[in-house]
């Protein structure tokens, strides 16, 4: 449908289909961070890496509270917030392997997970269905995760601020992991019902 209201008659894209969006200009720049966080990790800067990661935090709600309140929602958007997320755990976990704060059980089984959710995608796509909606859970998971692997870094402190940052840090790295395989269980279980059902036909 043609915009009356736009010069020239031309189409005024939808909401959806935008690209250069303050979200998505804040999501971009925090997918930015994600090297310089890892080369702050592999130097063993933990201060300054956990620095970019609560900016990084920071703008992950204020991108999602702009685009809620500039009406910005888009798809782009929808694509770089958890490709940022996936990011900085991946960044996380490999740093803390390497550096024996966390076993190498923890890298595969967030690896393992985001792998299978790949293929089912690369699937969904081939078959034209979807993309299907992110469930809370998975926010829920992935939330868990951001905040426990900063507290596994402040558990290396040799004082009562590490033994605590241990304690509550791997409550959350393990509820975490049980709700990061539980989202990936539901998009599974929801995939293959869209898979059934086959794509929508206008």
């Amino acid at each position: 449908m043609t915009d009356l209201g736009a010069p020239g008659g031309a189409e005024t894209p939808s909401a959806g289909s935008r690209v250069l969006t303050v979200p998505n200009v804040i999501s971009a720049l925090r997918l930015a961070l994600v090297p310089v966080f890892a080369v702050l990790l592999a130097q063993e800067q933990d201060g300054w890496a956990l620095a970019v990661l609560a900016i990084s935090g920071a703008s992950d709600w204020l991108d999602g509270m702009l685009a809620r309140r500039l009406g910005q929602q888009s798809r782009l958007g929808e694509l770089l917030d958890p490709a940022a997320d996936r990011l900085f755990i991946v960044v996380t976990l490999v740093a803390l392997t390497a550096r024996d704060v966390v076993p190498p059980g923890l890298l595969v089984a967030v690896v393992g997970r985001d792998l299978i959710l790949a293929v089912v995608l690369a699937i969904l796509m081939a078959r034209h269905v979807g993309p299907l909606p992110v469930h809370f859970v998975g926010k829920a998971g992935t939330f868990a995760l951001l905040y426990a692997f900063p507290l596994l870094l402040l558990a290396r402190w040799d004082n009562g601020i590490g033994l605590a940052a241990g304690v509550v840090g791997w409550a959350f790295a393990w509820w975490g992991m049980g709700l990061y395989w539980l989202a990936g269980a539901v998009y599974v279980r929801q995939a293959v019902g869209e898979l059934r059902r086959g794509p929508v036909t206008a």
